[in-house]
């Protein structure tokens, strides 16, 4: 089982940037495929961004593409989200986890909230 600790979130004014950290523990993270996800204050929880084990690969929700880069660090056991040009409808709780997400790895996020 991976355990995953998100960190980074914050209060922003719309257009700034924010980095977002999830440290994971256990032997199969270099090996294993890491998503963010986000939910927004009454809504489902949806996907944001992915990346393949080797950071080779990643992927995005449309409304982030461009502004939003997912990066990986296996040495460090740690996947990161960069997030740029911040709007008010990205304020949200953001989790990582495995990619296809499991059910028992979800932490307790980090909370971004952005303003107007």
């Amino acid at each position: 089982q991976v355990q995953l600790v998100e960190s980074g979130g914050g209060f922003v004014q719309a257009g700034g940037p924010l980095r977002l950290s999830c440290a994971a523990s256990g032997r199969t993270f270099s090996s294993t495929n890491m998503g963010w996800f986000r939910q927004a204050p009454g809504k489902y929880r949806e996907f944001v961004a992915a990346i393949n084990w080797n950071g080779d690969n990643t992927l995005y929700t449309n409304s982030v593409k461009g502004r939003f880069t997912i990066s990986r660090n296996n040495a460090k056991n740690t996947v990161y989200l960069q997030m740029n040009s911040l709007k008010p409808e990205d304020t949200a709780v953001f989790y990582c986890n495995l990619d296809p997400p499991r059910m028992d790895s979800w932490g307790k996020g980090t909370l971004v909230t952005v303003s107007s």
